[in-house]
């Protein structure tokens, strides 16, 4: 019997619906859906040491290096969870990402099961991308279409509030 976890990519454009897909299929095969945005909420959250290097270049408005998002994904593929696989959401973007991951699923005894790409149009992203709202307190994502919350402005999961990142806003987008 083989043990080896399995680790799918998902690739997309942002609001292509990498999340959402990751999401439906993690339920339907077993796998843990593990997204870069959730990684570095996470450790910033708990103020690893990770958490605490990703800040100093986010402060700065600069983009986290490689070697410090590689080293959180592999920290959490580590935890090795009761699951067939993972779908990776957000990793990798780059070249170096990518051979970097293949280290990380070498060393960890996991291999690469396959890429998927979601292609949407442009118009349907801006639309989506438009109506999705994030909980301010457990980043909980909503969509004002297709997965309102039951009270408006209120996470359906803490009660915490929901607000529209800078970067989805119909202005920006």
């Amino acid at each position: 019997m083989n043990n080896q976890k399995k680790v799918i990519v998902l690739f997309g454009a942002p609001g292509s619906g990498k999340g959402t897909q990751a999401e439906r299929l993690s339920k339907e095969f077993n796998f843990a859906h593990v997204a870069t945005g959730d990684l570095f909420r996470e450790n910033l959250k708990n103020q690893t040491d990770l958490g605490k290097l990703a800040k100093s270049y986010m402060d700065k408005g600069a983009l986290v290096p490689d070697e410090i998002t590689a080293s959180m994904l592999k920290e959490r593929l580590a935890k090795n969870d009761d699951c067939n696989g993972y779908f990776l959401d957000g990793f990798p973007r780059t070249l170096p990402q990518a051979e970097a991951l293949n280290t990380i699923l070498s060393s960890l005894g996991m291999k690469l099961a396959g890429v998927l790409f979601i292609n949407v149009s442009d118009q349907l992203i801006i639309h989506r991308l438009s109506e999705r709202y994030i909980c301010r307190q457990c980043q909980a994502p909503y969509n004002l279409s297709s997965k309102p919350p039951k009270k408006p402005g209120i996470c359906d999961l803490c009660g915490g509030q929901l607000y529209q990142r800078d970067d989805d806003n119909p202005k920006t987008v």
